[in-house]
Parts: C-alpha cells; structure tokens; sequence
C-alpha cells in the first residue's frame, strides 16, 4: 500500500511537471510602463522691484531647468545670466512639456536673489499637464488656383476646412474656439505663409487679430491644391473633347494638398507650419449642397480624404500648443482690481496666479504715428485672481500698477 501511494504521487508529480512545462513554453508578454523620474533641485532668480512672487515663480523655473538637465526627459527652456546671476523669462521657456508635478520645499531670499529647493517630477512622454483652455481665432483657407473647384462644386472648402478644424480643438475641451473664416489674412496664398506686409514697422496682421479678438492663438492657412487629372490626355475641339473633360469629374484622379498654420498672438511668430497631401480617386466632385463636415461630403471621395486631413490637422495643433502657456490679456484695470479677458470658460480658478507682462519702454512711433514698433514684453509681476466670472476674472497685482508700468493690452500667462 505504500508503495503504491508513493508510486502515484511520483506519478503525480511527474504529470504537474508536465502541465507545468507545457503551460511555461509560451513566452510571458511583458509591458514597459514609463515610470515618472522625481528629482529634487535647486534653482534661483533676480528680485526685480521688490516683487518677490514673481522671483519664486522665476527661481522655480530655473529649478524646472536643473531637473530637466538632470533626467532623460527633454524639456526646452531658455535663460540668460546677468550679473552672474540666472534670469529666466517663462514667455521663452515652456518647460511645462515635461512636467508632471512641483513643490516647492524651501525658499529664502538671499542678496537680492531668490532660491528655491523643490521636488519636480517630469513626465517621459514629454506631455504637458493642461490646466487652462487656450483661445484659437480660426481665418479662412484661400485656395492658391481658385478654378480647381468648378462652379457646380461645393463653395464652403475656403471656410469649412478651418471651421472644422477649430471644432475638433474645442471638442478636446484644450481650446475656446472663435470663429472668423470669413477673413483670409493672406493676400497672396501662393507666398503663404508670408503675410506679405506693406511696412515692417507696422503690427503684424496677426497680432492685430489676435488682439481685436482676444485670441491667443490664430490659425490659418492656404488650400495649395486641388487639381482634378484624368487618365487620359484631353485635346481637340467639339463635344467629344468636352464630354471627355467632363467625365474626369466622375471617374479621374484629384490631387489634395492643404497647408496649416498656427501663429502666436502675442509675438506674430509662426509656431507651426505643416502640408499635408493625398490624392482622390474615381468620384472626384464635391456637389455644391454639401458642406465641410456634413455626412453627404464625408461619402465623396475627395470629402473623405479631406476629412482625414482635417482631423490629423486638429490633433498636429494639440500636440504642437500642448506645452505653450496659457495666456490672456488685461482688459481693464480699476484701482487696484485688474479685470483680464479669461473667466470659468477657460477653467480659470480663485487664487490661480499669472505672470504679468508689461512693456518694457515706450513704443517707438515712425511716419508721425500712423506705424510703430512695440517694444518687448517683460514680466514684471504676479496677478492672484480673486473672482470669476463666466467670460472675466478680476485679480490683485503684486506691487503698484502704476510704478511696474502696467496698463490695458498687456499679457498675463501662466506659468
């Protein structure tokens, strides 16, 4: 009897040996999960006038700085040093890109120097944490050879193409949408982006946009082709040649190819330029009925393909703004409360501070005023909001408005 207990748990344990083998012969599948890097740094900033917030946040940044240089995460940021001293201005720097968290652990002041110890923690995809839905004006999309798209297709590409594309950055919930297609900024599509101004003394068109509508960023762009190609080679005369001409629009081959262009509001500079192609086949036409969007223009062939390029456009745009700023402007200013043009709308909060950016020195007026050059924008303090409403919020300065040189039309941005 013992024997035999002794044989069948041999046996036993011989079969689970087996199923164990056999269970073990497939490879285990293994999933990397990035894993954030936490490191703790020093950094520090110049107190200029007496504001000391402005020179924490400064400090902090310049810590954002170390940290970055200190991991795998690559994180663009921009400083110079005056009087042995490190200065950094957060316009230049956009470090948010990689950053995950910060605490602060430690500040002291320090012959007029401010220093900071702090905990940063850096995301290894690179992506911004979004606080703040940013504003987007969206300009029409001229065609650059308008007699591509015949008179019996559609007429709503010039518009829709942007329209959409602004539709698609407010669904995200990143963005406040303001749409203006029915103003094209390029008076030559074919040199776009070249803006093509009469002086270069005179304020960019986009930053007079940006400005009359309170958008911090303007997106535009040119529809660079159209072109319908047939199969076969058209020439002769009479209604057999025209018949041919005609029959390309039902069974041809389309050329697609849409520029986009992001620029910023405040500076004019452009911060995003892409071309995407594709081409159409077979159905080419656009009936004139339909719209940008609609379900009848998603079934043409070319409103497939333009389809798609607007939604690869949208999500270019989310990527390429994800690490901007958040900012707005100052819309008015009574005593010591500063109203700016940003609310709940977009998602700002009662005690959210903002860097506050004012001119640097006065305007430089040319040709008895009718064109000027603004001068840079420095920071100069922190605005702590104080109320909310839907469409503005109204905050405190910290110092005097009058003495830092702030005034209506100047910048306030996140950190």
């Amino acid at each position: 009897m013992f024997t035999r207990l002794v044989s069948l748990t041999v046996i036993s344990t011989v079969l689970l040996g087996a199923v164990s083998c056999a269970t073990n012969q497939t490879p285990a599948i293994s999933t990397v999960i990035p894993t954030q890097s936490i490191v703790t740094v020093e950094g520090q900033a110049v107190i200029h006038n007496g504001v000391i917030l402005l020179a924490k946040k400064q400090a902090l940044q310049d810590a954002i700085r170390v940290a970055s240089q200190q991991s795998s995460v690559a994180v663009h940021s921009q400083s110079s040093v005056s009087n042995n001293n490190v200065q950094l201005d957060s316009m230049t720097m956009r470090s948010a890109s990689a950053v995950s968290n910060t605490k602060i652990l430690k500040g002291w002041e320090d012959n007029g120097i401010y220093h900071v110890k702090a905990m940063v923690e850096l995301s290894p995809t690179g992506m911004c944490k979004q606080i703040y839905r940013k504003r987007i004006i969206a300009t029409a999309f001229p065609r650059v050879a308008a007699e591509q798209v015949s008179d019996y297709e559609t007429n709503d590409l010039d518009n829709g193409i942007p329209r959409e594309i602004n539709n698609l950055l407010m669904e995200s919930n990143q963005f406040v949408g303001i749409n203006a297609t029915h103003i094209a900024i390029y008076p030559r599509p074919d040199l776009a982006p070249s803006l093509q101004e009469n002086t270069a003394y005179q304020v960019s068109k986009v930053v007079q946009l940006a400005s009359k509508s309170g958008a911090q960023f303007v997106l535009s762009g040119v529809i660079r082709d159209l072109e319908i190609a047939s199969d076969e080679y058209m020439n002769g005369s009479g209604i057999v040649a025209l018949a041919n001409s005609w029959a390309r629009h039902f069974s041809g081959k389309r050329n697609i190819g849409i520029d986009v262009y992001v620029h910023d509001g405040m500076t004019g500079a452009l911060l995003m330029q892409k071309r995407y192609v594709d081409k159409s086949e077979g159905s080419v036409m656009i009936p004139a009925s339909y719209t940008v969007g609609s379900d009848g223009f998603r079934t043409t062939e070319t409103g497939r393909k333009i389809t798609e390029i607007i939604g690869k456009a949208s999500n270019d745009i989310e990527q390429a703004l994800n690490c901007y700023p958040f900012s707005t402007r100052i819309a008015d200013i009574k005593g010591d409360k500063v109203f700016i043009d940003a609310g709940a709308q977009e998602k700002l909060n009662v005690g959210d501070q903002l860097i506050v950016y004012s001119t640097a020195n006065s305007d430089l007026y040319l040709d008895g005023g009718s064109s000027f050059i603004a001068s840079d924008k420095q920071p100069v303090s922190v605005l702590t909001i104080q109320s909310i409403t839907p469409r503005y919020a109204i905050g405190s300065i910290e110092g005097s408005v009058s003495k830092l040189g702030i005034k209506v039309g100047d910048w306030v941005r996140s950190q």
